[in-house]
């Protein structure tokens, strides 16, 4: 399925836009909130398979409703390689259907359901998890990602 183009503000003080990178793999993981322990264990795994990815010609954006402030601070923090794209209006998590209603502490809330997209360098979206667990799911999309290079 072709992805629609679309840019967004990320971390740098730039813009990400999805024709910039054709020819190249893209792999979006949002995320609910930075800063939490979920988020930060799915950071982490990224950053220390980065080299990976860039091997097999694989560019990794993080994606959640944060400002771009507090994604400059969790970037930083982790010392991330790769940049976070802010989502503060919901446009992507609406255009890849991450939204749902969640449990928090007995309150039903509407929050970023953990998934992630892997758009080939033609910028159709060839596979993506929903409900994402994150112990070992870096791992699998890297596994991925190495059979269409």
């Amino acid at each position: 399925m072709p992805v629609p183009e679309f840019s967004a503000a990320m971390t740098g003080n730039q813009t990400f836009t999805l024709s910039d990178f054709r020819g190249k793999n893209l792999v979006l993981y949002f995320y609910p909130k930075d800063n939490t322990p979920g988020c930060t264990t799915e950071s982490i795994q990224f950053r220390e398979l980065f080299a990976e990815f860039q091997k097999s010609n694989t560019f990794i954006f993080g994606i959640s409703r944060d400002s771009i402030r507090s994604h400059e601070g969790f970037k930083a923090k982790l010392e991330m390689p790769f940049d976070l794209i802010s989502d503060p209006e919901e446009t992507l998590c609406l255009m890849f259907n991450v939204m749902k209603m969640k449990n928090m502490y007995g309150k039903q809330l509407r929050g970023i359901d953990r998934s992630t997209f892997v758009i080939d360098g033609a910028g159709t979206l060839v596979k993506e998890w929903r409900g994402v667990k994150v112990p070992g799911h870096v791992t699998d999309i890297l596994d991925f990602v190495k059979t269409i290079t």
